[in-house]
């Protein structure tokens, strides 16, 4: 055995622990997922737990859930852009400090911040104590679809800017000035130049906003009042409170199949917009 072999060898020893990690947290509750999914409560082969999805109640969770995670996506989106131009515009970009000041608020615990806006959103909350003391009539926000995207918004958007952060940094400023000695204007720059080059973060992005703000149980639990359900919250109930295995899982399993084919719809147009980028 050479050198080189000898040193393989060690590097694939390094990655003993991250295969059990794999193995035990990933390749297993997959496994029982999908044994649970496929049989009936006799042990029986079954394609009832997965076909329920079709039924008329998860459906409507189903395609609430749709439009939650696409609004959510776009409005994060429409936040991100304005936000990471700025900072570069204004020089924050390569200072840490931007994006600590962004991620700090993830370092809270997830149900606190929910809850915090359940708080500020509720009848008697911040939101209509400010809004009756400017004179204004007060918002029914507690308990609607709004409570819920403001809630996947807020918590999401860092997802969004990040790999867009990422992107819009490693564009070259001499290009930017080069667009605009030629007699392009902010938003031909925007268009043609920071926004095709910026496509891989955007689509990175998407996929990790659309797919979590999907499957998502606890922000329409506290902020929709447990009235709104999510095709999540049908999956929670089927294990913990209806204790039915099979059917949960068979639900999951066809969330997961549905989150898969998005996921490689996004892959292959973020391959597309990478060898669009480099031509």
């Amino acid at each position: 055995m050479n050198e080189s072999e000898v040193r393989s060898s060690k590097r694939s020893w390094l990655a003993t622990p991250y295969a059990i990690w794999i193995i035990v947290f990933t390749v297993l509750p997959l496994i029982v997922i999908f044994k649970y999914a496929l049989t009936d409560s006799d042990g029986h082969f079954t394609l009832q737990n997965t076909a329920a999805v079709m039924s008329p109640i998860n459906l409507k969770a189903m395609w609430f859930s749709i439009k939650i995670a696409f609004g959510c996506t776009v409005f994060c989106i429409l936040l991100a852009y304005p936000m990471v131009l700025a900072m570069k515009h204004l020089g924050l970009g390569r200072k840490g400090i931007s994006l600590f000041i962004i991620i700090l608020p993830m370092w809270m615990n997830f149900i606190l911040r929910i809850l915090a806006w359940q708080m500020i959103l509720s009848n008697n909350g911040i939101l209509n104590m400010i809004i009756t003391k400017l004179g204004f009539p007060p918002l029914a926000v507690a308990n609607t679809p709004t409570a819920i995207m403001i809630g996947v918004v807020y918590d999401y958007l860092p997802y969004m800017i990040l790999p867009i952060y990422t992107a819009i940094m490693d564009i070259s400023d001499d290009l930017i000035e080069a667009a605009k000695d030629l007699g392009a204007g902010s938003a031909t720059v925007f268009f043609k130049v920071i926004f095709p080059l910026s496509i891989p973060g955007l689509l990175s992005g998407t996929v990790m906003v659309f797919v979590p703000s999907m499957t998502s149980f606890v922000i329409s639990d506290i902020l929709g009042g447990g009235k709104l359900q999510l095709i999540g919250n049908i999956i929670e109930q089927d294990f913990i409170s209806g204790n039915n295995w099979h059917l949960g899982s068979g639900l999951s399993v066809a969330l997961m199949i549905f989150v898969l084919i998005s996921m490689e719809f996004t892959i292959r147009e973020e391959k597309t917009g990478r060898e669009s980028v480099i031509w």
